[in-house]
């Protein structure tokens, strides 16, 4: 028995907690419109980033408890957005499920390979020097990508290759974060099948 690919490929999210309000919609086959306020300017700037390039329609808003400091937010907003792709991709029939891109940003270069395999799994090496871009802890854009691979469910390594400008180095990662996201929700329109030997990616 099969499962037909849904038609609409979309998902609501919402996280409630001591430490955050989170709501974001998300949907796959967009054109980049993004709508992000997490009370943290540069954090909604990488996200800004993130679903333009990836070409997906997002609208995340957080409250957060920014008072104690950023971790919550952004930790708290990296999983409920790849919850929300998670929820998207259904059964993941049909799909890519690779994907692999290069972004640079002046002299910054970083790599992304992405797996939508249903395994979380990371690997992240920026390399940051600062400890602070804008209002967000450069640590916890690191951890950005680790919680995101954990709610989405997929196998991510982000590496910067090089820079010397850490904005630089942390817009090319989400930069190229959004193009290996963009090759791996594709939809193969001859194929029906879940894209792996096993038959599932559950």
């Amino acid at each position: 028995m099969t499962t037909k690919r849904p038609t609409s490929r979309t998902a609501t999210i919402t996280r409630a907690t001591r430490e955050t309000d989170i709501r974001a919609q998300l949907s796959l086959d967009g054109s980049g419109t993004a709508s992000i306020r997490t009370g943290l300017g540069f954090f909604d700037h990488m996200l800004t980033a993130l679903a333009t390039h990836a070409r997906i329609d997002l609208d995340l808003a957080c409250k957060g408890d920014l008072h104690v400091d950023d971790h919550h937010t952004v930790e708290d907003c990296a999983l409920v957005l790849g919850q929300a792709l998670d929820e998207a991709l259904g059964d993941r029939r049909g799909i890519a499920r690779f994907g692999s891109a290069y972004a640079p940003l002046d002299e910054s270069l970083c790599r992304v390979v992405i797996d939508l395999s249903g395994r979380p799994s990371s690997v992240v090496a920026l390399g940051f020097s600062r400890e602070l871009l804008g209002d967000v802890a450069t640590e916890n854009l690191s951890h950005f990508f680790t919680s995101f691979a954990i709610g989405a469910r997929c196998t991510l390594h982000v590496d910067c290759l090089r820079g010397e400008n850490d904005h630089h180095r942390a817009e090319a990662a989400f930069k190229a974060l959004a193009l290996a996201l963009r090759q791996a929700v594709a939809v193969d329109a001859a194929s029906d099948r879940v894209p792996s030997t096993k038959g599932t990616l559950s």
